[in-house]
């Protein structure tokens, strides 16, 4: 089955303790559909960029099965650009620029071929341009995951919360969960999130890896120890990609699937961080991610005599 992702397709100024990248290509919408594409051929995109955008990274989207129907591309104007530097500890970061440019208006629209699809991934975007995607659906999509910030909490609560309650799957980090909830226990904060709408909750926590919920169960995938990392920019979407895409591909959206598209989200997302930008992401092979899943499934199995 395929993924509709809507969400920013952008440039990036990335400062880390190992090194600088200068206006690469990123965006949620970008990460998302890169990391799903290995699990799916069958992707749309809707997002907005500028004339400045290289046509070299549309056509290599293109080629690994997104369709840019839903992508507008205004010539005359720029894309979203964001820069930021992170602390040495990469958990921390401060944002140096944000010029949204072209994001700064945008209407989503959706294509005709894009409005009956059974998987949807909202990226973190306004809950205005949210709401807009799923009222363009002609049906009830299969599964609608939606990753927001507490910036949205700050500024637009009343609206976040009307979407937040038409989804199915909610993706947000520690630290917002614990604002959202006003909870510091994030097992009473899943509760009281879940209240809220979405069936399902995954609550990201960087390099200590991330946690599902669903009604009384909880799963709890590691993040995989890496050496180096790089750049952990897109790590949160790239997850998201990887989830998605996974789910989507199955068509299974149980809890006991779900389970799997963590770990699969987990391992893409650990590619991701090892070099700057998008650029892990391209050219992974199929052995490549099941021996990453591999070492995930090692880090957590064990056998254990259950007699005391």
């Amino acid at each position: 089955m395929g993924l509709l992702t809507v969400g920013s397709v952008a440039f990036d100024d990335i400062q880390t303790p190992l090194g600088h990248a200068e206006k690469i290509v990123g965006g949620a919408a970008t990460y998302i559909s890169l990391a799903a594409s290995y699990f799916t051929n069958d992707l749309k995109l809707v997002s907005v960029i500028g004339g400045d955008f290289p046509q070299e990274e549309l056509d290599h989207l293109k080629s690994v099965g997104v369709d840019l129907e839903g992508l507008q591309i205004k010539k005359d104007e720029k894309s979203f650009f964001w820069a930021g530097r992170y602390h040495d500890n990469m958990n921390a970061r401060d944002t140096l620029d944000t010029q949204l440019n072209v994001l700064a208006d945008f209407d989503p629209i959706l294509p005709d071929g894009y409005k009956n699809e059974d998987f949807v991934m909202l990226g973190n975007l306004t809950p205005a341009v949210q709401m807009k995607v799923i009222d363009q659906m002609e049906h009830r999509p299969k599964l609608i995951a939606l990753d927001t910030m507490n910036f949205w909490m700050d500024i637009a609560w009343d609206e976040l919360m009307a979407v937040i309650a038409k989804i199915d799957v909610l993706m947000i980090n520690d630290e917002e969960a614990r604002q959202m909830s006003k909870e510091y226990s994030l097992v009473k904060a899943a509760k009281k999130i879940m209240d809220l709408g979405p069936k399902f909750l995954v609550i990201k926590k960087g390099e200590h890896g991330a946690l599902l919920f669903h009604k009384d169960e909880i799963f709890f995938a590691p993040a995989l120890p890496l050496a180096e990392v790089f750049d952990p920019t897109g790590a949160g979407d790239t997850f998201a990609g990887g989830f998605m895409g996974y789910v989507a591909q199955t068509g299974d959206v149980s809890f006991e699937n779900m389970k799997r598209g963590v770990i699969f989200g987990s391992a893409l997302a650990s590619f991701c961080v090892e070099k700057f930008g998008i650029e892990r992401l391209k050219g992974l092979s199929n052995m490549d991610i099941i021996d990453r899943v591999e070492q995930f499934v090692k880090l957590v199995s064990f056998d254990a005599k259950l007699e005391l």
